[in-house]
């Protein structure tokens, strides 16, 4: 079980790591560029060192693999209009994101 305050560190540290350390050229370019994903990926990955160096490795992999597909899906339904799909897939990025980041916490700690 976690605690309720490394639940609320572990929301702050992905909004930071996922949109604050984000930079513009990394959030408009991740779905076409790998060398911007990674980019990403590796600064998504400091903040949650305070928590554990494996911690942060593990959630670095799961979280480009899910931007990999999300930001490939959402560029696409951007680019069409379909604005409530795009957002639908926002939100099914972050729920993946939060469900890995609860899971590794309680598999490793």
């Amino acid at each position: 079980m976690i605690e309720l305050k490394m639940l609320v560190l572990i929301i702050i540290l992905h909004f930071i790591a996922d949109f604050v350390l984000q930079s513009s050229w990394m959030a408009q370019n991740k779905s076409k560029n790998n060398l911007a994903l990674f980019s990403h990926v590796l600064v998504y990955c400091v903040p949650f060192m305070i928590i554990g160096f494996w911690y942060a490795v593990l959630n670095a992999i799961l979280h480009g693999f899910i931007d990999y597909f999300t930001s490939r899906l959402t560029s696409k339904l951007w680019e069409e209009k379909k604005i409530h799909y795009f957002f639908v897939i926002i939100g099914l990025d972050q729920t993946l994101h939060f469900i890995c980041l609860f899971t590794t916490y309680v598999i490793i700690f």
